[in-house]
């Protein structure tokens, strides 16, 4: 992995460039004592994974420097500070940073985020390893696998899967089996050399298709709207984690990969009494929700 530190305290950046080298992450390529002093076109320049950037900094701090620099740059972002703002770092994850470290620096701490990050890198190339192979496989004529070797991924995955929705906290939810037969549909339409998420609404006749036989158009709205409810309840759950604690890896991973960021703040607001709730209930991107943990746990059923 390639690094660029941002950091108006010389002894700071040392400090994390030791730790990376140590514990061998990957590469500094270079630093800067300002967020004034960083363009995306550097961090291109550089091919830059990560940036690890320090929220106050005099002249120009870490937010207006992310917000300068995105959505051109892609990589990854950490952000540091000495303060606990939780208004700035709600910002912070809403403009696109991974992870929050707090000054002063804590080497294990440093070490499990940096881990977290490069496993997410990884776990990204993964996939798009594996979309681009399929994308190749699909112009070629493909052999379905042996009905038992359709049940054993179908396992797989719901294995997988259990892991996930517990820790999105909603296993034990209504709709969390309609989520599961969801996966079981896309893994099977993957078999047959279907690669692309279909509408919502198709998605759900599938649902509808396996447990009943028929597409039923009644059971297919019930099965969505077990799965809204199922999705809130998850949104609640991870706000409340951030609430308690924004560092919370889980809160860290899923609020910014399953939500839209702004949509898990403004809970976590109305949670606070803060905000009161406006139009029902918060707005989320349920084919984005089913897009990414199908692909997590498509690639750790493989595993």
């Amino acid at each position: 992995m390639r690094f660029f530190l941002v950091d108006d305290d010389a002894s700071v950046r040392a400090m994390l460039a030791d730790i990376i080298e140590d514990e061998d992450f990957g590469t500094i390529e270079g630093e800067a004592s300002d967020g004034s002093e960083v363009t995306d076109s550097l961090l291109t320049a550089k091919d830059i994974d990560i940036l690890i950037i320090d929220l106050l900094m005099p002249k120009q701090d870490g937010i207006e420097t992310i917000r300068r620099i995105r959505p051109a740059y892609q990589g990854k972002i950490v952000m540091v500070s000495q303060v606990e703002i939780k208004e700035l770092i709600g910002e912070a994850f809403s403009l696109g940073i991974e992870y929050y470290i707090m000054k002063p620096i804590n080497r294990l701490e440093v070490i499990g985020v940096l881990t977290k990050v490069k496993e997410r890198i990884l776990l990204e190339k993964s996939i798009h390893n594996i979309q681009q192979s399929l994308n190749q496989l699909n112009n070629m004529a493909i052999q379905l696998p042996e009905r038992n070797s359709v049940v054993q991924s179908s396992n797989n995955i719901a294995e997988a899967a259990k892991h996930k929705l517990l820790d999105l906290g909603i296993l034990c939810e209504g709709g969390h089996k309609d989520l599961l037969d969801i996966l079981e549909v896309l893994k099977q339409q993957e078999l047959e050399g279907k690669h692309e998420i279909p509408p919502l609404k198709e998605l759900f006749e599938e649902v509808a298709l396996k447990r009943l036989g028929i597409k039923d158009q009644k059971e297919a709205k019930a099965s969505e709207q077990r799965v809204r409810r199922a999705l809130h309840q998850s949104l609640e759950h991870i706000a409340s984690l951030g609430i308690n604690d924004f560092s919370n890896p889980t809160f860290g991973h899923y609020a910014s990969t399953y939500f839209d960021f702004p949509q898990v703040r403004m809970k976590m607001l109305e949670l606070e009494g803060k905000q009161p709730e406006e139009n029902g209930h918060a707005r989320i991107n349920i084919k984005k929700f089913i897009q990414v943990l199908y692909m997590e746990v498509n690639q750790e059923s493989r595993l």
